[in-house]
Order: structure tokens, then C-alpha cells, then sequence
């Protein structure tokens, strides 16, 4: 009697053996070494802050903004070490004196070392342009990400909130500070930071937005972790790559913010050096005395132009959309 077969049941092979006798033997024999090395990935791994790097370096003008910043710090730090003057120091037998071997950047109206006085408006610039932008990183990025983490009629409110402080102007808003507070650099951060943090904010909540529902965000919800948690530790450190260009891009704003302010008579006070009061200080001699402006705003241009070239690289190797 024939066997009824199962067109549907599993086909299960017979079991080999290499003892079998009609097995050949070479058939089991062991890969070389050179065999071996076919199915090993020879790229290495890449990180995503790896491959950043990787791009950015690439970027010639991107670099360039890194030494010109690196020197500008070397200025700040050693400046008014290298020149035997103080930055207030007056000396009326030299005075509106061109570039030469004593004074190299030459002096002003008051005999002071030009050279010297941009070295400590360097500090103070630098120091408002990365103090702004580190301390309306932290407000925005909180603001954003619990705004944009939470949702709802929370979001709703504190978006609400976000688009009345933008509709009043900026500058006016740094202007009645200054003037109520004082022309000092405390004042000049607090205005900052008044208005300052909103753009940063709205970048951040729509970066929240686009990757909370993600399935990691979702694991992390679901293995009991608490909403702060999450926020800090997942979702904020997948949005950097976008927040770390904004803030970039808030220092060379709050530079030019701090020297149009000393240089209208509300920033920062004389006789302390800032590049804005020293712009200012070369209006009513720039004729005759070009030096006097030609440095000050060289030292601005050269920064805002290094911080904003330095912005756009690391906007290009954060964004994997813009692959080169």
C-alpha cells in the first residue's frame, strides 16, 4: 500500500556526516585565512560626533573661523601682558600716534595704547557673546523642551507666552533695561537674556516634537523611566546637533549687540575698553586718524565673520540631511 504524503509537511533533508562514504571530504574542510578576511567590514565604526568632525574639518572656512577665535582668545587672555600700558593709562606726549615699534596699533585722543585697549575689549566682548549664548541656551533649551515634551494646553500657553515677548522689539527691550540698570556688563547680560532665549526655544520644542514619539523615547516611557529622564537624557541629546548651531549663531548677535550699545553711550562705560566705545571714541578724528577706527572694527568684522563661517561648518556636518 502506498504512503500518503503530506503536500504541506515540512521537507526535513536526511542527516550527513563527514564519516558518511559518499561525502566528499574537501567539502568540510576549514576556510584559509585569506578566505576569512572576505566577509570582514573593513570601514570602522563611526560615531555621529566622529563623522561631524570629519566633515567640519573638511571646511576651509570653518577652520579659519576656529584659528581667527582661538587667536582672538590668545588676544583677550595675553594682550595687555605683552604692551608695558594699562588700558586707562594716558601718556599726553603721545598722543594720536600712528601705528609704530612702541604702540602697534598706535594711540588715541589721550596718549592711551590702542593696542592694549583692544586686547581688554576683546575680553569683555567675548565674554558677553559666550556668557549670552551659554546662559539663553540653558532658558531655551528648558523652555523648549518641556514645552515641546509635555504638549497640550501647556505648550499652547507657554507658546503663547513666547509670541508676545517676541512682538515687543528686541532692542527696545535691551534699550529701557540698560538704562534703568546702568551701563555695565550685568546689565548688558540681563537684557540679553530677557529676550534672547526665545529662537533657541522654538528650535528646540520643534526638535522635541519631531523625535518623542520615536521608539526609543517610547522604551525609555515604558521601562518606567520619569518624564525629566527622558527629556535630559534622551530626547535633549538627539536635538543637539540643531541647538548647538543656534547658539553658535547667538554669539557673534550678542557681540554686535554689546558694541552698538557702547558705541550709542549705554553699554559699557569709559574710560573701560570695549570695541564699541572705541569705535565710538574715533568718530570725531576718524579723518585724520583712520587707525583709530580701522582697528576696532576690524576686530569686530573679523569675529562676527569667524563665529558666523564657524556656524555655518557646524551646521553642515550636524545636519546628515546635508551630506557633501
Amino acid at each position: 500500500m502506498r504512503k500518503k504524503i503530506d503536500m504541506f509537511s515540512p521537507v526535513v533533508p536526511p542527516p550527513y556526516s563527514v564519516d558518511d562514504p559518499g561525502i566528499d571530504d574537501a567539502l568540510f574542510e576549514p576556510l584559509g585565512e585569506d578566505e576569512k578576511q572576505t566577509d570582514i567590514i573593513n570601514r570602522p565604526s563611526v560615531t555621529y560626533w566622529q563623522n561631524a568632525w570629519s566633515k567640519l574639518r573638511k571646511d576651509p572656512l570653518a577652520m579659519a573661523g576656529f584659528v581667527v577665535i582661538f587667536l582672538m582668545i590668545l588676544l583677550a587672555i595675553f594682550g595687555p601682558a605683552i604692551q608695558p600700558y594699562t588700558y586707562d593709562g594716558q601718556d599726553y606726549t603721545a598722543i594720536n600716534q600712528s601705528p609704530n615699534a612702541t604702540h602697534w596699533f598706535g594711540t588715541d585722543k589721550f596718549g592711551r595704547d590702542l593696542f592694549v585697549r583692544i586686547a581688554y575689549g576683546a575680553r569683555i566682548s567675548l565674554m558677553v557673546g559666550f556668557a549670552a549664548a551659554a546662559i539663553n541656551m540653558v532658558i531655551g533649551v528648558l523652555y523648549g523642551g518641556i514645552s515641546g515634551y509635555v504638549g497640550g494646553m501647556v505648550d499652547m500657553v507657554m507658546m503663547r507666552i513666547v509670541d508676545i515677548i517676541s512682538a515687543i522689539p528686541s532692542l527696545l527691550v535691551i534699550i529701557l533695561v540698560m538704562v534703568f540698570l546702568g551701563a555695565n556688563m550685568k546689565s548688558i547680560l540681563i537684557a540679553l537674556c530677557l529676550t534672547y532665549w526665545i529662537g533657541t526655544a522654538r528650535q528646540v520644542r520643534g526638535q522635541i516634537l519631531s523625535i518623542k514619539n520615536q521608539d526609543f523615547a517610547l522604551a525609555a516611557r515604558v521601562i518606567g523611566e520619569s518624564n525629566f529622564r527622558i527629556l535630559l537624557k534622551h530626547l535633549l541629546p538627539n536635538s543637539m546637533g540643531p541647538i548647538i548651531v543656534t547658539v553658535t549663531f547667538l554669539i557673534p548677535q550678542a557681540i554686535f549687540y554689546e558694541a552698538f550699545l557702547s558705541f550709542i553711550g549705554i553699554g559699557i562705560s569709559v574710560p573701560v575698553a570695549s570695541w564699541g566705545t572705541l569705535a565710538n571714541d574715533s568718530l570725531s578724528n576718524m579723518n585724520m586718524y583712520p587707525h583709530l577706527m580701522i582697528f576696532p572694527a576690524l576686530a569686530i568684522s573679523l569675529t562676527m565673520f569667524a563665529l558666523n563661517f564657524i556656524g555655518d561648518g557646524l551646521r553642515d556636518a550636524l545636519d546628515p540631511r546635508l551630506k557633501k
